[in-house]
């Protein structure tokens, strides 16, 4: 019998919720009061609180060694594959959570009505409705995990304090939904979250992620995952009954003639990068791009070829956030045997200093990110010595 969060379906995809904890969020004078527990409790995504069952047991098998041994199958329920993956219970149960977000993110994508915008972000770019359903549904299910210290968010870009322990917990950054405004256009959309272990999201690299994750809203509802002590990046698919059920492993990117080319505007005042895009339509690769980052690096890592870039240029300026989509995106596309780069090194060694920065990024296969590297600067690191710099992931 499964344990951890169980929501039963009362209608597909949309969970059945009553709150039997009542934690509510902690904001100090040092945390930005602009994110309300009052408003976040008294108005519910879907009508109710989400309803947590007691933690998860983690039943962990280990060898003479008292080593973990990873036994996660094709087919596992997603808190078979976690408890089987991590002795980690706060972190089993803060992915179960976010899946639980993810599911009911699933149906408000189904059934948005994108007539018009609702509100503008921070940072001025246009927001559909759905966006801060997506957004608020996130910081619920983080509060409820009980294991979040902080979170932030693309649409909420300061940081609030969830409640979860310092020592044992996480701080959470995500982009609550990736690729809005495609969303009318009835385009693939997706979620992205990275894990951070402690309570800190600055001063700290992509590399130093316990887990990442995007949600994928397509044809197929899926849930694609990575942590950091277990080989690959994994798939698990959304059922009809409400269960996430593990369908695939990534643990190699090959080779492919398949290019997704982000901001082809830089190439006007980038010759490098209008070299590059040059060399693939003249090498006859296939162009797989929907405008979207979430399904392009989603096609790499289920397909295990290919190559996404999205480069910068004097009057086209970096909008790619590092915390919130760079970093985690780059843990997945390298813990399924991907590299990725901004030029220089891989995306996963750029510390965050603020909670705004944003780079120019690569993602693909080894040979593909040798080619983005050499032609945009004049060298890659990735042969020097035949051995990538950087710790494994």
């Amino acid at each position: 019998m499964e344990t951890g969060i169980v929501c039963r379906a009362r209608a597909a995809f949309l969970p059945c919720v009553s709150s039997q904890h009542s934690t509510s969020l902690v904001s100090p004078s040092s945390i930005s009061p602009s994110f309300s527990s009052k408003s976040l409790k008294s108005s519910s995504l879907f009508g109710e609180s989400l309803r947590i069952m007691p933690k998860a047991s983690v039943k962990v098998s280990k060898t003479k060694n008292s080593s973990l041994v990873t036994r996660c199958e094709i087919g596992d329920s997603l808190e078979e594959f976690l408890n089987k993956a991590t002795p980690d219970k706060g972190l089993i149960r803060l992915m179960v959570c976010m899946g639980e977000a993810l599911r009911t993110i699933a149906f408000k994508v189904r059934t948005a009505s994108c007539g018009g915008t609702a509100c503008v972000n921070s940072f001025g770019d246009e927001q559909l409705a759905v966006d801060m359903l997506a957004d608020k549904l996130l910081f619920e299910a983080l509060t409820f995990s009980h294991y979040c210290k902080y979170a932030c968010s693309e649409e909420v870009p300061e940081l609030q304090d969830m409640g979860g322990p310092a020592q044992g917990g996480f701080s959470v950054a995500f982009d609550p939904l990736d690729g809005s405004s495609i969303v009318d256009t009835n385009f693939t959309v997706g979620t992205i979250f990275g894990v951070w272990p402690g309570d800190k999201l600055t001063g700290v690299t992509g590399r130093d992620q316990v887990a990442a994750a995007m949600g994928i809203y397509g044809p197929r509802t899926t849930y694609v995952l990575a942590l950091k002590d277990i080989p690959g990046t994994h798939e698990f698919l959304l059922l009809d009954e409400g269960k996430w059920i593990h369908v695939k492993d990534t643990t190699e990117i090959g080779e492919g003639k398949m290019f997704s080319p982000g901001n082809l505007r830089a190439t006007f005042d980038n010759p490098d990068y209008d070299k590059l895009i040059n060399y693939y339509v003249r090498e006859k690769y296939t162009l797989r791009y929907t405008g979207g980052m979430v399904p392009d690096v989603n096609q790499i890592i289920v397909k295990e070829k290919g190559i996404f870039t999205n480069v910068t240029s004097p009057s086209s300026k970096a909008k790619l956030r590092l915390l919130f989509e760079v970093a985690p995106l780059g843990f997945l596309i390298e813990k399924a045997g991907g590299y990725s780069s901004d030029g220089k090194q891989s995306v996963l060694d750029k510390v965050i200093v603020n909670l705004d920065d944003r780079t120019q990024v690569a993602y693909g296969s080894k040979n593909e990110i040798i080619r983005f590297e050499e032609t945009l600067y004049g060298s890659s690191r990735l042969k020097a010595g035949g051995v990538p710099v950087g710790a494994a992931v």
